[in-house]
């Protein structure tokens, strides 16, 4: 890692790129009325993705980035669960019959705050109104600290093929720091109950950056985890924004590791989880050769979106729930982000749809080139600008960012492809927002780059 390049582009402010353009263009312009009509005018015979948001947790993890409400209670759940129900009648009535579903997947909050028999019945909901077949991949995302055994076998017989285990850390002084208790041994049973249950492929999530982490803490860590043999790892940095997130004000800052101390943790564990056999997928998902997403990538088939790295190719993600976000072929759109102002909408019979993006040619010119960048780590902008219709001047003629990125030697040029330089790949964020047309009018605070 060149200490130089780190120095220049590591401290950089810059999206996630799991989608393009991101969120803060999102506007009240596309609201429910143009959420409405893209949703009839759905291809009745291409796949499309579910996406259903369960935002409750039973307490805060202070580092969480995640729309989440805590509640000690089951009744708010429960009524939040009513109206998520009844937006998934209404939304199915408006979308063609019967959509063929490729994925769904349930995310949180905690989406297995829920009992069991609530879950059973919400996929029961689906497969009523959406083609669920046995080749839909179904994923879920879990605490292991509150996955019950009941819960594990509901997961089971709902059909969830890929469960993701909320692990970030094992280091007892960090999950101190961070409000979250959670032993090796609570994981490790919940790993056995899921596979008890049916459910074979298992992701674990960790974190680096943490409060009083260490490159030592994290290798530790990731051995106590590839211990357990789950199928695959998704590796984030933590975004430190309590501007924005204002329960990151209980982190101590003065115990955050700089930009090299994050680098540095990076790269222990993603040399852990090399050198146990575990392949690297794109900037930051690790797997083994057997997973979909090793495959995908080898194919130069993997994508990007909400979810992170995916072998999701539907061009339709279908969201519900508060703050649930989809993507339609021709955009972007978002549900209110507070429950019971969702729940409001819902009520009086209205999509809760408050706000999204309407794609230019322009924006799906660059997304594609962005993704590619992300997946690959290259791009052959020529082949993408013929494709969209475009001279790939557009993209490369007086691009101030990526001359730069050229002179300092992160990318190599070659006739209009662009190839991140395998040393300095921790810094593709910065690459990719080389091509993004709106990254100088961001307001909002994004993570580092690296």
């Amino acid at each position: 890692m060149n200490p130089e390049i780190l120095r220049k582009y590591g401290k950089a402010r810059l999206p996630r790129y799991t989608s393009y353009p991101t969120a803060p263009r999102f506007s009240p312009a596309i609201g429910k009325g143009t959420y409405g009509d893209w949703l009839e005018n759905i291809p009745i015979n291409d796949p499309v993705s579910l996406y259903l948001h369960i935002p409750f947790c039973r307490s805060m993890c202070w580092y969480c980035g995640c729309h989440t409400t805590i509640s000690q209670q089951d009744q708010p759940i429960s009524d939040y669960l009513h109206f998520l129900k009844s937006e998934i009648d209404m939304v199915a009535q408006r979308a063609p019959k019967p959509l063929p579903i490729g994925e769904i997947h349930f995310g949180g909050g905690t989406p297995t705050i829920i009992q069991p028999e609530e879950f059973l019945q919400l996929t029961a909901l689906l497969r009523q109104w959406f083609d669920v077949s046995d080749q839909t991949n179904i994923a879920v995302e879990i605490d292991p600290r509150r996955l019950t055994n009941d819960m594990a076998a509901a997961l089971g017989a709902g059909g969830v093929t890929r469960a993701s285990l909320g692990v970030q850390t094992f280091d007892p002084v960090v999950q101190k720091a961070i409000n979250r208790i959670q032993t090796e041994q609570q994981t490790l049973q919940a790993v056995r109950d899921l596979r008890k249950s049916g459910v074979r492929r298992i992701n674990f999530d960790l974190i680096y950056g943490l409060p009083h982490q260490t490159e030592r803490s994290c290798v530790e860590t990731t051995k106590a985890a590839i211990a357990m043999k789950p199928d695959r790892f998704s590796v984030f940095g933590y975004a430190h924004i309590p501007s924005f997130k204002k329960h990151q004000r209980m982190i101590d800052e003065t115990a955050l590791a700089d930009t090299a101390g994050r680098n540095a943790q990076a790269e222990a564990i993603s040399e852990t989880l090399v050198s146990a056999g575990y392949h690297q997928v794109g900037l930051d998902h690790f797997a083994l050769k057997t997973d979909d997403l090793v495959i995908a990538q080898d194919a130069g088939k993997l994508r990007r979106n909400f979810q992170g790295y995916t072998t999701d190719n539907c061009e339709t993600m279908i969201g519900f729930g508060a703050s649930a976000i989809g993507r339609m072929v021709d955009g972007y759109v978002q549900n209110e982000v507070a429950p019971g102002r969702f729940a409001q909408y819902i009520r009086s019979g209205d999509l809760a749809t408050v706000k999204g993006y309407r794609f230019t040619g322009d924006d799906k010119f660059r997304a594609q080139v962005i993704e590619r960048l992300m997946c690959d780590f290259s791009a052959d902008i020529p082949s993408i600008a013929a494709t969209h219709g475009f001279d790939p001047a557009v993209l490369l003629e007086g691009n101030r960012r990526l001359k730069m990125l050229e002179d300092d030697g992160v990318v190599k040029i070659d006739n209009g492809c662009v190839l991140v330089k395998k040393d300095h790949r921790f810094v593709i964020r910065a690459v990719a927002a080389a091509f993004d047309a709106y990254i100088e009018e961001s307001t909002r605070t994004h993570s580092q780059a690296a």
